[in-house]
């Protein structure tokens, strides 16, 4: 099957192409097989928060929602390395898809945090609200995790 024309370009373009797809395949067999890596900072706000047991649960699906994912990096690499083989109107296309991926993932690490959140006490969620404030010298908060 000739994929060359399905793809835009010489034979030389497609096998790049497909050779991206093998590798952002693989990366992202590895992304499900990577387990959450927790910071200091959610022990630090575990330990704060002196969860009882019935909120355990609801912690570890907070953490593992807005756990740094391999796989958005993955997509995210792909696509920096896809945009400058293809034409401009690939490129938006490219581009717009991957935005709409951020935006789902977004809504689903922001559904995790209001999930656990309702869990908490009210003393608890000001503690969280502290605890997860974005400090104003500080890059920007990365996938709601805390950022002091």
């Amino acid at each position: 099957m000739n994929l060359t024309p399905l793809l835009g370009g010489s034979r030389g373009r497609a096998v790049r192409w497909i050779g991206l797809g093998l590798s952002l395949c693989l990366m992202a067999q590895a992304a499900w097989a990577a387990p959450p890596a927790v910071s200091a900072d959610l022990i630090r706000l575990h330990d704060q928060l002196r969860l009882d047991e019935r909120q355990e649960s609801s912690w570890r699906d907070y953490t593992t929602a807005i756990a740094p994912s391999p796989e958005v990096q993955a997509r995210h690499r792909a696509t920096e390395e896809l945009l400058p083989l293809v034409p401009t109107p690939r490129r938006i296309a490219l581009i717009e898809a991957a935005m709409a991926q951020d935006r789902a993932d977004f809504r689903r690490q922001g559904e995790a945090v209001k999930a656990f959140y309702a869990q908490l006490t009210p003393s608890q969620q000001r503690i969280f609200d502290l605890e997860t404030l974005p400090s104003t010298s500080a890059a920007p908060v990365v996938s709601g995790a805390p950022n002091r």
